[in-house]
């Protein structure tokens, strides 16, 4: 995977503006979507004709149109010939800390919420935090910046941070102290380290969540609690053929799979109650070998991300893939990974085990938002129905937020009395995944973005990142 560091570098290397703020803020508080057909996310149906009031930042009513009452006042979005759903959560989403690059980090925040809110997600879990984004967390929440609701993951827990019991239980309260939603945890740490952890964080009533330690495995991670999984990590390193290979090596890893174990392991996700965020979409462009670093670069989404910052990118992982062959990752090997993934993924999701969206945005040709509508075909391809996929994004969120993090869950299906996190298609969703992309406009806690309205400051970001 391409360095945590150089991420942090590329996203460095701008100052930008973000607008709309002050107008929006001024919109009127009532909104009724009218005659729209809904896909609500409480079952696999579409219900027609509907009319969904929205008032402040919660919807009212939902009900047919030709009885519902519009209150007087409200602003009518004609929903005729469209489709209503709740917003989506990128549940594996990255955002600046304010270290050395100050001012300039902080308006890049801004300029990466604006991404997630024009591809329709209202909804993002910051998954490595620091002090500045607790107080964007608050602000956002109360209006005073536009972006998406937060979850903001504590500073990483690790091998490094926290190489013994007593500095992984200090850790936890400190972060429990500093206010954030979650414990985040990166590898390194050993069985001593991961249960002192583990224990304080439940005394202090936190959840963690993130990668599996070598020394922990992914069996004991399922049966101490850990909340959520990332990346899959360590799954496939969980059903290698016994002493097959370096435990450590991707491609002894791949070569020695035993697929017979892949329900096994599904199974205690499903009973320990593990949620993965699986993030196939990274690890498609690490392992694709089909095209190069180049192509990706022209995608049209990468008009929207610094120019610097694409050329990096293309660098990194033409280094990452002659660093793989050298290693004996092959492309046969490249595309074998892949297809293993999609399996399990497909596996865990057949089984019920409980799944969430995201991709690790913002790195490798991975543009905030854009990114989580790759995920999506990605999931597609590994055999999941749109239905499915979707709900990985909206109720299992809301469900995870209700259960792990103990916070207000009413969001995620429109009925009355959630949040107003909604998206206005121009098509049928439960048709295709790529219908997700025909927006008419979205709407994050009662206030209205249409679609030109996000063009417009779309095409305003991508002048001032050509620049860059």
């Amino acid at each position: 995977m391409i360095a945590r560091v150089a991420l942090i570098a590329a996203l460095s290397m701008t100052t930008l503006a973000f607008a709309g703020d002050a107008s929006l803020r001024q919109a009127p508080t009532i909104y009724a979507f009218t005659n729209v057909t809904v896909l609500a996310m409480d079952a696999e149906r579409l219900v027609a004709d509907r009319t969904v009031i929205v008032r402040g930042d919660r919807i009212e009513n939902v009900g047919s149109s030709t009885t519902i009452d519009v209150p007087a006042g409200a602003v009518r979005i004609d929903g005729r010939g469209k489709y209503l759903m709740p917003g989506l959560a990128e549940m594996h989403a990255h955002i600046m800390g304010a270290g050395a690059q100050g001012n300039a980090g902080e308006a890049l925040n801004k300029d990466i919420l604006l991404l997630y809110l024009a591809n329709g997600i209202t909804s993002i879990r910051a998954m490595l935090g620091a002090p500045n984004q607790l107080v964007l967390r608050e602000r956002i929440n109360s209006g005073d910046v536009l972006g998406p609701s937060m979850w903001v993951g504590a500073p990483s827990i690790n091998g490094s941070t926290a190489p013994t019991a007593d500095s992984a239980a200090k850790l936890v309260r400190l972060h429990k102290t500093a206010g954030y939603d979650f414990i985040k945890l990166h590898g390194g740490l050993t069985n001593a380290g991961y249960d002192s952890m583990a224990a304080t964080a439940r005394a202090v009533g936190l959840t963690w969540a993130g990668h599996v330690s070598t020394a922990v495995g992914v069996e004991r991670t399922l049966a101490t609690g850990q909340s959520t999984i990332e990346h899959l990590d360590g799954y496939l390193f969980g059903v290698r053929s016994t002493g097959a290979g370096d435990p450590g090596n991707v491609g002894d890893s791949i070569r020695s799979t035993d697929e017979a174990r892949f329900s096994v392991l599904a199974h205690a996700t499903k009973t320990g109650g593990t949620w993965n965020t699986a993030t196939m979409s990274l690890y498609l462009n690490i392992f694709n070998r089909a095209e190069s670093p180049e192509t990706m670069a022209e995608r049209p989404e990468m008009k929207y991300w610094m120019k610097t910052g694409v050329q990096g990118w293309v660098r990194g992982l033409k280094s990452r893939i002659t660093s793989d062959a050298n290693n004996g990752i092959t492309p046969d090997v490249a595309a074998r990974q892949l297809e293993l993934r999609r399996r399990f993924l497909k596996t865990l999701a057949d089984s019920g085990a409980p799944l969430l969206m995201g991709t690790d945005s913002p790195q490798l040709f991975m543009v905030p938002g854009f990114s989580l509508h790759r995920e999506i075909a990605e999931m597609a391809a590994a055999g999941m129905r749109p239905y499915q996929i979707y709900e990985t994004g909206t109720r299992n969120v809301a469900r995870y937020v209700s259960t792990a993090l103990k916070q207000d869950g009413r969001f995620g299906t429109i009925v009355a009395g959630n949040r107003a996190d909604l998206v206005l298609l121009e098509a049928n969703p439960l048709e295709s995944v790529g219908n997700l992309t025909r927006r008419a406009g979205v709407m994050v806690r009662g206030r209205w973005l249409p679609k030109s309205e996000i063009d417009r400051q779309l095409a305003d970001l991508a002048e001032r990142m050509a620049l860059r």
